[in-house]
């Protein structure tokens, strides 16, 4: 196989090599039912993405020339496919080979869909999804717990709330947020230190949706915005989707490293600063009190936004309560998004942003132009329970909770110290970033722990230059029971001692 790309011709680089491929198994070059090199390996030959190898063999496959066999890969099949038909059309006059070209063909959706949606890491989906099989221990799923509102009660409030007689029947919400619930978001922000007008909330139906409307408000393609690493994966495929440049400061046990951002924001100018601030995802780290303080000072000096997500300040278990960054900020240069996934219902997906009135003035005509209407029943049913004191209460039992299932899998964590294991305990929030033994690569653990039902989160996904965390995986306790927890948390310590061989 011989392959010459030319980068300065007009002709697509994929379709050079459609080309010359197909040229050299008609002359015989490559022999009929021979195996091609698979997609990673070719595009290493050819110094080529591996998305544009995909191209090559679909549309190859989609014109006859190969076929993929399942445990074998691609081999060329001219001989029973391609090559009877180019000799068939061949032999005919020009008015069938017209009618030839005009059968139903598919539509190469490989060829057709974007690279960036193509080239998606799969692991930490599948992974986080299938928390709801009950014959897995699903340690990897950062939802709340389902106990505490419970179904019966939810199903009678919820009939009230459609029985209730006015406008409320018509099942719609202002495109800004239900009125009432955004009252009651103010009263709730200002148990933060967070001072906030109606006008300045936006509401939303998770953290994922804002920071999507954000960047659609915002960025522009190249433009610079900085992450913190590692981070959430749903956080950078978000905003590498709005085709920014995304540059990253590293973070450790004590929260993001607030000296190298300092100097990344002078460098790069970024567009916008995303922080997860309060027991960050997936290390459970905070940053401290002066961090945050000069957080707001760079971004007020140098004119930047920050955007800080939240969704676990609520959740402290010892210490000090988290101020947020937001509470902080006098020149309203920071954009707040505060997200209930884990203080709530599980499958009841609600969240919102505050910012500057202008920012959510903009950001509810980007709500219009991409809704009719807003999630009526969700936003009904928080802001009852926040204004008749259920949110609140049941705060405490998310705390108690978490505090007690946190404290469970910590127990197990400690008895791997000879082999290897470390991590820091948090003191909130419902993660745990847990340093494998020297040598056991996550990606591999996590396949062996998935064959024995055991869910976690291999590290490396959240490093969005895959440059990182393959020693580390992300536990999560916030979703299963206690027992499920111990059950889960014995393989673990299991696998551990295997593949450490202690």
């Amino acid at each position: 196989m011989n392959i010459n790309i030319d980068k300065k011709s007009k002709t697509p680089v994929y379709l050079q090599i459609v080309n010359q491929l197909k040229a050299q198994i008609k002359r015989g070059d490559i022999i009929d039912g021979s195996t091609l090199p698979s997609e990673r390996a070719l595009s290493k030959i050819l110094g080529v993405h591996r998305n544009t190898i995909i191209k090559v063999y679909n549309e190859l496959k989609a014109e006859g020339f190969v076929e993929s066999r399942q445990g074998v890969g691609y081999m060329v099949s001219l001989g029973t496919q391609a090559g009877q038909r180019v000799s068939k059309v061949a032999s005919l006059g020009e008015a069938s080979v017209k009618r030839i070209s005009s059968y139903p063909k598919q539509v190469n959706w490989t060829f057709e869909i974007k690279d960036e949606f193509l080239d998606r890491e799969k692991a930490y989906d599948n992974l986080f999804q299938r928390y709801s099989d009950d014959s897995k221990y699903a340690l990897s799923s950062g939802f709340s717990m389902p106990s505490v509102y419970k179904k019966s009660v939810i199903a009678e409030d919820i009939a009230e709330i459609v029985a209730y007689e006015g406008k409320t029947q018509y099942f719609y919400s202002p495109y800004k947020g239900d009125e009432n619930l955004r009252q009651q978001i103010v009263s709730f922000l200002s148990t933060k230190g967070i001072k906030a007008s109606i006008g300045e909330i936006q509401v939303v139906t998770e953290t994922n949706q804002a920071i999507d409307f954000i960047a659609n408000l915002l960025i522009n393609p190249g433009d610079a915005v900085i992450l913190p690493e590692p981070v959430s994966p749903d956080t950078y495929r978000t905003l590498m989707l709005s085709n920014a440049k995304i540059y990253t400061v590293p973070v450790d046990e004590n929260g993001m490293d607030i000296r190298a951002l300092g100097n990344l924001m002078e460098s790069v100018n970024p567009k916008a600063v995303f922080i997860d601030s309060s027991f960050h995802d997936p290390t459970a780290s905070c940053i401290g009190k002066e961090g945050r303080k000069e957080i707001v000072n760079l971004s007020n000096r140098l004119r930047i936004p920050v955007v800080e997500i939240d969704a676990a300040s609520e959740l402290v278990y010892e210490g000090e309560h988290i101020t947020p960054i937001k509470a902080l900020d006098t020149m309203n240069n920071v954009i707040y998004i505060y997200s209930f996934s884990l203080t709530f219902a599980p499958g009841l997906s609600l969240a919102f942003i505050v910012a500057d009135k202008e920012v959510i003035r903009s950001l509810s005509y980007i709500v219009s132009v991409r809704f009719v209407a807003t999630d009526w029943m969700t936003q009904k049913l928080m802001a009852k329970y926040l204004e008749d004191g259920t949110y609140y209460r049941n705060i405490e039992v998310f705390r108690s909770n978490y505090a007690e299932k946190r404290d469970l899998v910590c127990s197990y964590l400690d008895r791997l110290k000879d082999c290897g294991v470390e991590y820091t305990k948090p003191r909130g929030g419902v993660y745990i970033w847990c340093r494998l033994p020297e040598g056991v690569d996550c990606k591999e653990f996590v396949k062996e722990a998935y064959a024995k039902d055991l869910l976690i989160i291999p590290g490396y996904i959240f490093y969005p230059f895959k440059n990182g965390g393959r020693d580390y995986v992300r536990i999560s306790y916030s979703f299963e029971k206690k027992e499920k927890i111990e059950e889960g948390m014995k393989v673990f310590c299991e696998l551990i001692r295997e593949v450490s061989g202690t």
